[in-house]
């Protein structure tokens, strides 16, 4: 099996956590395997970047996920492994990657986001990134 270590974001604009679709109508958070000795969050802001157009800064680690599947071009199992960051963003300005196969996202109220996403565990992992969120604000008032 191959194992690919990755990261990826959970951004929030308030209330609001930021999508992707892809092209298999699933909808995903934004993600990237760690390659070329770059380290986990530079990885999660880049791919926030590159796939959403969101620019995001980095406010804490917020776990880990991990998905196998069988990838039929290198003929053999692959177990993704994801470190995920809780984000913010400044603004709901974005941009879909439609190059990479994105075909629609945004920033959704947190729990018609929770309706939308595709797997049960980024569910589960945006749910606690929103409690994590909002402990960050609640210690950051101004």
């Amino acid at each position: 099996m191959l194992v690919r270590n990755c990261a990826g974001g959970v951004v929030f604009k308030g209330s609001e956590v930021f999508l992707l679709q892809n092209d298999k109508n699933e909808w995903v958070l934004p993600k990237g395997v760690i390659r070329n000795g770059k380290i986990a969050n530079e990885v999660a802001v880049s791919r926030v970047r590159y796939e959403g157009g969101v620019n995001a800064q980095i406010i804490s680690p917020v776990g880990e996920t991990s998905y196998e599947f069988f990838s039929y071009s290198r003929r053999k199992p692959v177990c993704n492994r994801i470190n995920w960051f809780v984000m913010e963003s400044q603004n709901q300005t974005c941009s879909v990657n439609r190059m990479e196969g994105f075909k629609d996202g945004g920033f959704f109220p947190v729990e018609e986001a929770l309706e939308k996403i595709t797997y049960s565990q980024d569910q589960a992992l945006v749910k606690y990134a929103y409690r994590k969120y909002l402990e960050y604000r609640n210690e950051n008032k101004d």
